[in-house]
């Protein structure tokens, strides 16, 4: 017998009366419930028990598994039934389910999130949009409003205080907003790319034309790996020095993953290359006890030595980077080998002492 929402309100509350509880109240949670369903979990629970259920099942069986009220229950199955259009049949003495000739064709319609799902979703949103100098935060806006509506929905809150995600950029680089989406967008539509580029290191200008391969976030910038069709091989790109980006129709040529991390992650740095020999650094006790937690590279090699010091081992082709990071450490860190990084590392503590004479 099919379902009358007007039954179903009728008894919910008449019910829910005799059974001495107020309409909407739990009346406890059922065995293996720790804690209280939301709104959402139920109707994804009550879903899968009508959908899977070959006789009606009773509205206590319904209480016990998503431990809840009677009068719950009868306003899940309304909600179910006539805003999600299921195809639920029955009544309150035999027990509802759906139809047989309609239930291996429904489903519940869109992404159906619990209130943890949606409390880690919109801190994942906040730290996306609070890095890379705030580049995505005009297109997450949306997204935020969007989630905290759905939280609004379930657990009855109005306000959710994002601020208390805290995100600290640190020597970010400003991004031109067009150019990241150009580039973003040609990543994921697989397009070939053309824009204009200036390197920091020579200040010249050139026009590029690159099939995207992914885009990475590293060091709170943004780069672009891909293959540059100019000079026939993988380059890496600061997207911030990125202009005039423009996505072209022809297909992007794929290289492989093995390929591209052997050729742009195999040593140390961003711009890296491959691995032309292994540095071998020894900080202080003091300092190990920072880096020896610390992720340098993906093959990095550390062992703590017996006077308390930390000695790290990482593969590197260009040196600059990983210099700028010793020296970071002061006279925490000595270069121990090769020979040649540690006389170039000399050489910059000397250059850099000249500044500082009279």
């Amino acid at each position: 017998m099919a379902m009358n929402p007007a039954s179903i309100r009728g008894n919910r509350l008449c019910e829910a009366a005799a059974a001495g509880h107020a309409v909407g109240a739990p009346i406890g949670t059922g065995l293996g419930h720790n804690r209280r369903m939301d709104r959402y979990e139920r109707i994804t629970a009550l879903h899968r028990t009508l959908k899977t259920a070959r006789y009606p099942v009773t509205v206590a069986r319904l209480q016990e598994e998503l431990g809840c009220s009677r009068a719950t229950v009868y306003r899940d199955l309304a909600f179910l039934r006539d805003a999600l259009m299921a195809p639920v049949e029955g009544d309150g003495e035999a027990g509802f389910r759906y139809a047989a000739e309609q239930s291996d064709r429904f489903e519940l319609p869109g992404v159906w999130l619990s209130s943890e799902e949606l409390y880690a979703l919109l801190a994942s949103q906040q730290l996306l949009a609070r890095t890379g100098a705030g580049v995505l935060s005009s297109t997450l806006a949306p997204l935020q409003s969007r989630i905290e509506s759905l939280l609004a929905a379930q657990v009855g809150a109005t306000h959710w205080p994002v601020d208390r995600v805290r995100v600290i950029p640190h020597r970010s680089r400003t991004l031109d907003e067009a150019s990241f989406r150009a580039v973003a967008s040609a990543v994921l539509a697989r397009k070939q790319l053309a824009f204009e580029y200036r390197a920091r290191s020579t200040d010249e200008a050139t026009r590029r034309r690159v099939s995207p391969q992914r885009i990475t976030h590293y060091r709170d910038n943004w780069y672009l790996d891909a293959w540059d069709h100019d000079r026939d091989a993988l380059r890496s790109f600061a997207v911030d020095r990125i202009r005039q980006a423009r996505q072209l129709d022809e297909p992007a040529r794929d290289v492989a993953d093995a390929e591209l991390d052997e050729a742009l992650a195999s040593s140390y740095g961003i711009f890296s290359g491959k691995p032309k020999g292994w540095a071998t650094i020894v900080f202080t006790p003091k300092a190990a006890r920072w880096v020896a937690d610390e992720h340098w590279h993906s093959k990095q090699q550390g062992r703590f030595l017996p006077d308390g010091s930390y000695e790290l081992k990482v593969p590197y082709s260009a040196s600059r980077e990983l210099l700028m990071d010793v020296l970071h450490y002061g006279t925490d860190a000595r270069i121990v080998e090769p020979v040649a990084l540690r006389e170039q590392a000399r050489a910059l503590l000397e250059l850099a002492l000249a500044q500082y004479r009279p």
